[in-house]
């Protein structure tokens, strides 16, 4: 059972990632894992709390996620650029980022839904601007940097980065606007976002 649901879950977010909440049914995951649609409902009553269940727990891999960049001992630009390359990571299987497909379709979600969206943009910003104040206390932004700004400045680059090189199956679009959206915060100190060899799912 605990087998099944995650199955579930995990096929859930690729049809969300891929084609959108209001593009997918029980139908399409039935198909997907081979099971009846009567065993979805058993697990999730309705597509909502499907939505709901997935989310939470993207959720709490993506705190842990944060949390794990922010402790890492290196300079504040190489943790955003382990930031950005979670957003890589999806662009390279063909996966929008979760908040950014949600926030597309916010007119279609539930309405239960849509301050879980706007929650999911405050935990990035929240961490960015953190990061991006730790970058300023250690010199390595300018002093004059509003975090504020800068974080919305990078987040915009990163979603936005991520839908244009979705739509041209062109990951390295992403990074040139990560990488140009940074040269806005340190001039001449940021060396461009590479590529890894191993891509995985963002957490």
């Amino acid at each position: 059972m605990p087998e099944t649901r995650a199955r579930l879950l995990a096929e859930a977010e690729v049809l969300l990632r891929t084609r959108g909440y209001a593009a997918f049914s029980y139908a399409d995951l039935a198909d997907r894992i081979a099971i009846r649609k009567a065993s979805i409902h058993h697990h999730f009553p309705t597509k909502e709390a499907l939505l709901t269940a997935l989310v939470d727990e993207y959720l709490a891999r993506f705190i842990a996620k944060l949390a794990e960049i922010g402790h890492t001992p290196v300079q504040v630009r190489e943790r955003l650029r382990t930031y950005a390359h979670l957003f890589l990571d999806g662009i390279e299987q063909g996966l929008l980022p979760l908040c950014g497909a949600l926030s597309a379709e916010r007119a279609a979600l539930p309405d239960g839904m849509r301050p879980v969206v706007a929650r999911f943009f405050r935990l990035h910003l929240d961490w960015l601007v953190e990061q991006i104040e730790s970058g300023i206390a250690s010199g390595e932004f300018p002093t004059q940097t509003n975090a504020n700004d800068a974080a919305h400045l990078l987040l915009g680059a990163l979603e936005g980065g991520s839908f244009v090189a979705w739509a041209l199956d062109e990951p390295a679009t992403m990074l040139r606007a990560f990488d140009a959206a940074m040269r806005t915060l340190a001039p001449q100190r940021m060396a461009p976002a590479t590529r890894r060899s191993s891509p995985r799912r963002s957490s």
